[in-house]
């Protein structure tokens, strides 16, 4: 844990005690700061309190004597509109900040030259996160690894001027992190995306942009008008860019070009094959390798540690995660795509899938993943949405619906045995929320898993990275 020494003495109000808000407090507490909490959920005020954590009404504290309000990033800052902590804290010239900026804070006070790689943007951004701590780890640097991928960024190791963070952040940490200055910030791509919390694409654009105010390098994704117009206004005003893309050959930048990561420069070019790699398939990874190897490059690693890691990446958790196989037969876990975007990549980078799909849909169902349909060998439908998505597959593409998980990976399991393609691939990447069979993403893909496991003949793979 980072005890959070730059707040010592100081009156501190805190609102959210979920998990990263818990590990705030305690944090706080730890560096002598004076710490009174609260939450709208009587569950976590019992656990906080468990902990030894101060609980008021934060209607009734005195606001002129807190030095700062630490919102948890789930609580709304500014849309739909703030938070009655935000308004109080606000009325009285608090500060309103999240558990990144103390991170920022104790970095600063402690080891500012500690390695700090921060990665943020609407899609890929745990991916990378996992990829580049994997890399650093793989190349002997201490490394710790957090934020928005899941392990709160105060229940790290105190910073050192050798040990590296690398840290995923998303829109709401940023908003909440004023002074963060990472050595190397990564906005990958920008499409519309949490609006109810920020209005506008234009400013959840520029909550994003914050990130890389103050970096010491900026890597950009320019694939899209928002990134590559953060892009140009960062270099106008002088500061370092990096562009990366997994469409277009730069002559100065690091690109995708369809099999390899090419890194080109004035005066070097290099290239990071990524053929067989199965945990980097797709041209969406192209991009997510592409910001890695030029957050690494940056960051000292050379060229044949890169590799070493991009070679060895096991792949995060159900994110088009490879279970197993039976003779030719490949399992996929992507049981993080819960919605029809999210299940684009998956479905754009095998064919002759037999794709179980379906939970609790989303608006839109799956209509937008009709250009990916002729991938499709046949599909097994789960869940409510199961009515639905056998009308919008109509006759285009062969379906049953099989109701659950379990019958569902069977069927798929024995249909692509019989096939005659050179590698059929049972995929999960339902496109769907999991919460009318299952209790989250994570469950839904650990029962995926277990399916396959009881499957006659299968070779397990181990897993990806959490």
């Amino acid at each position: 844990m980072i005890d959070v020494s730059t707040l010592a003495g100081q009156c501190v109000a805190l609102f959210g005690l979920g998990g990263s808000g818990r590990a705030t407090a305690l944090a706080l507490k730890a560096g002598g700061a004076k710490v009174v909490a609260f939450d709208d959920n009587p569950a976590s005020i019992e656990a906080a309190k468990s902990d030894g954590i101060a609980i008021a009404d934060l209607h009734g504290i005195d606001w002129s004597r807190q030095a700062a309000l630490i919102l948890s990033p789930g609580v709304p800052l500014t849309h739909p509109r703030p938070h009655w902590t935000a308004d109080l804290a606000t009325a009285a010239g608090v500060p309103i900040i999240g558990d990144v900026e103390l991170f920022s804070r104790e970095r600063a006070a402690r080891a500012p030259d500690a390695p700090f790689i921060a990665i943020t943007g609407t899609n890929g951004k745990s991916t990378t996160t996992a990829l580049i701590a994997h890399c650093l780890r793989s190349a002997g640097r201490d490394t710790q690894l957090g934020g928005n991928i899941g392990v709160a960024v105060l229940t790290l190791d105190a910073p050192t001027p050798d040990r590296f963070y690398v840290v995923e952040c998303s829109s709401y940490q940023i908003d909440l992190a004023p002074s963060i200055a990472p050595s190397v910030a990564i906005l990958l791509n920008l499409t519309p995306d949490h609006l109810d919390r920020h209005g506008t694409m234009e400013h959840y654009a520029a909550v994003k942009a914050r990130l890389l105010e103050k970096a010491g390098m900026s890597v950009v994704g320019v694939d899209d008008e928002h990134c590559r117009a953060i892009a140009e206004g960062l270099e106008a005003r002088g500061r370092p860019v990096t562009r990366i893309s997994q469409k277009t050959e730069l002559a100065d930048g690091v690109f995708f070009d369809g099999t390899s990561v090419v890194a080109a420069g004035k005066t070097l070019r290099s290239a990071f094959d990524l053929t067989g790699i199965g945990s980097l398939r797709g041209r969406h990874n192209g991009q997510n390798a592409a910001a890695a190897v030029a957050a690494l490059l940056a960051s000292g690693l050379t060229h044949a540690e890169v590799e070493t890691g991009l070679r060895s990446f096991p792949g995060l958790a159900h994110r088009m995660e490879e279970v197993g196989r039976i003779g030719r037969t490949l399992f996929v876990n992507d049981s993080k795509a819960t919605n029809a975007e999210a299940a684009a990549p998956a479905l754009g980078s095998f064919r002759d899938i037999r794709w179980i799909v379906g939970g609790l849909p989303k608006e839109g169902g799956i209509s937008s993943l009709a250009p990916l349909f002729p991938r499709v060998a046949k599909a097994y439908l789960i869940g409510e949405a199961a009515p639905a998505f056998a009308a919008t597959l109509g006759d285009r593409v062969p379906f049953e619906i099989s109701g659950t998980l379990d019958i569902a990976v069977a069927n798929a399991a024995r249909d692509a045995a019989a096939a005659v393609e050179s590698e059929p691939v049972v995929l999960l990447s339902p496109a769907c929320a999991s919460f009318d069979q299952f209790r989250n993403f994570e469950v839904r893909g650990a029962a995926f898993r277990d399916a396959v496991a009881r499957l006659p003949g299968i070779e397990l793979f181990r897993k990806g990275e959490a």
